[in-house]
């Protein structure tokens, strides 16, 4: 899958409509930002399954201030609508693919019941 560009106009509806998605924030003046942006989109190729996107904190500062973003590059994976990982700073496609794997195998019942019980408490 191609890497997706994630806006105030479609980032909620990215997160909510797909099991997991991996999202880079990075800046056009960031070196290793752009340096990370090709390991991003290659890593992407291997997993068609996943959403990658890309947030621009500078024209999306909403977005990275909502989640706290101070220093970029940095992701956040996020499955089943929770955040599981945010991590700072260039990585290597290996250390991506790692990250991957983790949250995949990730035990999400913990996450489950809280939004089970959530959903009850609504009604």
């Amino acid at each position: 899958m191609a890497v997706v560009e994630l806006t105030k106009a479609n980032f909620k509806e990215t997160i909510e409509k797909n099991e997991m998605v991996i999202v880079d924030f990075w800046a056009p003046w960031c070196t290793p930002c752009l340096a990370f942006t090709d390991t991003f989109k290659q890593v992407a190729e291997n997993h068609p399954d996943i959403v990658f996107g890309m947030v621009n904190t500078e024209v999306d500062e909403e977005i990275a201030e909502y989640f706290s973003v101070e220093k970029i590059p940095g992701i956040l994976v996020v499955r089943e609508q929770a955040g599981l990982l945010a991590q700072v700073g260039e990585l290597g496609a290996p250390a991506l693919e790692e990250i991957i794997t983790w949250a995949r195998n990730h035990d999400m019942t913990t996450v489950r019941e809280y939004y089970a019980s959530e959903q009850k408490q609504a009604k």
